[in-house]
């Protein structure tokens, strides 16, 4: 029996952890918690913290496991993928490469100014440098994920007010701001084989109004260019040369991109790994493909392939609750979905994330415009 280490146990983790299990592997995980959801659906757990890589390196050759991986999370990627690496196992590419997406600005300048697609950028340590970038602005913690501490900054008094908020959620003690890019939101879930590109789905994503730093409410698939060439082309463009750039030849990448108004896409992140949104169950009600099986049979060193699929539109609604609520199922108005999970029992407490509006759960159901 092949033995693999998940890191992370949370709900990401939890379609991982499912899929390798159905598949006959004994399954440990790591988390820097206990009692997260997917720790119930592993074999073994042992909390520790996911970042420290020399622990968890010592953790797997205890228990002599085959494969190390993760779902969903920026943070655990370089420790797969550095273990990994020193271990001798089978992984999708290069621990550079994860940590050049777990810092967004070594991922600005690994880019270069001059790569098209790329966006301005300054790291800043004191609100009292000097600022290069012009407002309105995006600030955001320099290796965070899930839409932490980012805001949009419109004023130096707004600047000023949100720089430690924004820079508590970094570990490294900084945070980056960008030019602000004004268009329409999108995601792209890619799969590539052998260097080869084999799978790339574009999804329109929709972000709560009123609220900072575009947190999450709904996928949608097709997204809103589906029907102009040019912008399709351009962002099919963007995520070959991103691709290239950062060698990320085999396994799952997600893409967040923005649209401007003239059609000009602006890579806002890349991350080498399935996102953290459940996009590859929505991906398979739409077109029949399942991106979790196929990194799990590729981090097994199976052969991959996709054939000929349809498109058939889809969205995914997260089901949401402001941080520190009371959970309960009869808030939502969830109608007839062809699939739904919660994330919380009633009588829960909605837990600190994002600190707006929290995933409580999640459905899936066909979308009409």
């Amino acid at each position: 029996m092949k033995k693999i280490l998940v890191l992370g146990t949370g709900m990401p983790q939890a379609d991982l952890i499912k899929a390798c299990k159905a598949r006959g592997m004994e399954v440990f995980a790591c988390s820097y918690t206990s009692g997260d959801v997917a720790e119930p659906f592993a074999d073994h757990f042992k909390q520790i913290n996911i970042v420290d890589i020399d622990a968890i390196e010592a953790y797997a050759r205890e228990n002599q496991v085959d494969y190390i991986y993760s779902a969903g999370s920026d943070v655990a990627m370089p420790t797969v993928l550095t273990v990994s690496e020193r271990m001798g196992l089978r992984h999708f590419c290069p621990s550079q490469t994860a940590t050049i997406c777990n810092n967004k600005p070594l991922l600005r300048n690994t880019l270069t100014q001059d790569f098209e697609g790329n966006i301005k950028s300054q790291r800043m340590t004191s609100a009292d440098e000097e600022l290069k970038v012009g407002f309105p602005l995006m600030m955001k913690p320099t290796d965070s994920q899930g839409q932490r501490g980012v805001y949009r900054v419109d004023s130096i008094e707004e600047f000023r007010g949100n720089f430690e908020k924004s820079m508590a959620f970094s570990r490294e003690g900084a945070v980056i701001v960008e030019e602000f890019i004004e268009g329409e939101e999108i995601s792209v879930n890619t799969f590539c084989s052998g260097g080869k590109m084999i799978f790339a789905l574009p999804s329109k994503r929709i972000v709560w109004e009123d609220l900072p730093g575009g947190i999450i409410h709904r996928h949608v698939i097709p997204f809103q260019y589906a029907d102009d060439p040019d912008v399709c082309a351009k962002v099919d463009s963007l995520v070959r040369r991103t691709l290239k750039k950062l060698n990320i030849n085999d396994g799952p990448a997600y893409f967040q991109i923005i649209v401007t108004k003239d059609g000009t896409p602006k890579l806002v992140e890349v991350t080498p790994r399935l996102d953290g949104c459940h996009m590859w169950r929505l991906i398979r009600y739409s077109t029949g493909v399942d991106l979790l099986d196929l990194t799990v049979r590729l981090l097994l060193g199976e052969e991959v392939g996709i054939g000929e699929y349809e498109v058939k539109p889809y969205e995914t609604e997260f089901l949401c609750l402001p941080t520190a609520e009371v959970f309960n199922k009869n808030r939502f108005e969830i109608g007839d979905p062809e699939f739904l999970q919660w994330y919380y029992e009633d009588g829960g407490i909605v837990k600190k994330m994002n600190g707006y509006m929290e995933k409580c759960g999640y459905l899936i159901k066909p979308y009409q415009a």
